[in-house]
């Protein structure tokens, strides 16, 4: 049992701090798509963590850290513009969100220097 709760803990936790508003099946929900999608950003895979972190925003569209990894996974399937985006989202629903604010300097930057 303790093994269970263990496994489950860490996704009931996410939920929460992603979504306190929305009920508990969609912020459940939100949080596993958040952690399969960072898992297959990691893993290399920014199409498939796409599909699952837009999944995830559109059921926690509050969520910060949704945001900020969805961007992660534009940059790394060459969406500047749409990563950008993502970014600036992220940072107006948390201002103190430290990642996100350095992702999009990152993101603004590039573009600046993208431009002729």
């Amino acid at each position: 049992m303790l093994r269970a709760f263990q496994r489950v803990a860490p996704v009931l936790t996410l939920a929460l701090a992603l979504a306190p508003g929305l009920a508990g099946c969609a912020s459940i929900a939100a949080a596993r798509l958040y952690h399969r999608g960072t898992a297959a950003l990691d893993a290399g895979a920014p199409e498939r963590a796409i599909a699952d972190l837009e999944r995830a925003a559109s059921l926690a569209p509050q969520a910060s850290e949704v945001q900020n990894h969805l961007g992660l996974a534009y940059a790394a399937a060459g969406r500047p513009g749409d990563a950008e985006r993502a970014f600036r989202r992220a940072t107006r629903l948390d201002c103190d969100n430290a990642a996100a604010r350095e992702n999009l300097r990152a993101a603004e930057l590039r573009s600046a220097e993208a431009k002729p």
